[in-house]
């Protein structure tokens, strides 16, 4: 499969990482551009492209970026990815990092605003996990016990390429709804950082409030 992951931070240098192990195509993207990615080029075989070049032809993109930085994407970055193109969004409101961001503080759930600012339906997965659980922590399907990922989204098909993606990575998955409830998901939840298995993120996402805690809120 062809993937494109914006972003080459923890989260997106492990899932390049681990996707290219996996003999996924993967195309990565910083925001420095990509003769600052030679070393992840080398260790993985993942081309290094810009930005704007990241989703080309690509059936999954990896949007992991802070969040401040979504409105930087390039314009039109996703013109160019295969039909039915899966987008991740990973990305986390974090008012002390990404500076107060008033429709969020208002309600509205982080992944609806990253998807209003690119113009494209979003699968929100991997913002609640560990990056160095990426590489460590997956096992087969059937283990007992095994590590499971919540994700949201309002497209069927999308959402289920991107969970099929993850039973690959060694994760299970749980619905976690539509994109409206990935509040369910965002920091300051009982499923943000959570390593259990599917049972466990299950009740974590019931027993959710829609209450930022003051940790989260600017």
């Amino acid at each position: 499969m062809k993937i494109g992951i914006i972003g080459a931070g923890n989260i997106g240098g492990n899932l390049t990482r681990r996707l290219t192990a996996l003999g996924h195509e993967v195309s990565v993207a910083n925001s420095r551009g990509p003769q600052t990615l030679t070393a992840l080029a080398e260790e993985t075989g993942a081309t290094p492209v810009t930005a704007s070049e990241a989703a080309k032809g690509a059936q999954v993109v990896v949007v992991t970026v802070p969040l401040k930085a979504v409105p930087d994407l390039p314009a039109g970055f996703l013109d160019g990815a295969a039909e039915g193109v899966a987008v991740i969004d990973t990305g986390n409101y974090y008012p002390q990092r990404d500076g107060r961001i008033a429709a969020i503080e208002d309600g509205l759930p982080e992944s609806r605003w990253t998807e209003q600012r690119i113009g494209h339906l979003v699968i929100k997965a991997f913002n609640g996990t560990y990056a160095q659980d990426i590489l460590d922590r997956g096992r087969p399907q059937g283990t007992p016990d095994r590590q499971a990922l919540p994700v949201a989204g309002d497209d069927p098909a999308a959402k289920q390429a991107v969970r099929d993606l993850i039973d690959e990575l060694g994760f299970d998955t749980v619905d976690g709804g539509g994109l409206d409830d990935s509040w369910r998901q965002q920091p300051g939840t009982p499923v943000y950082g959570n390593r259990g298995d599917a049972d466990a993120i299950t009740k974590g996402l019931a027993e959710a409030s829609p209450e930022r805690t003051a940790e989260f809120r600017a």
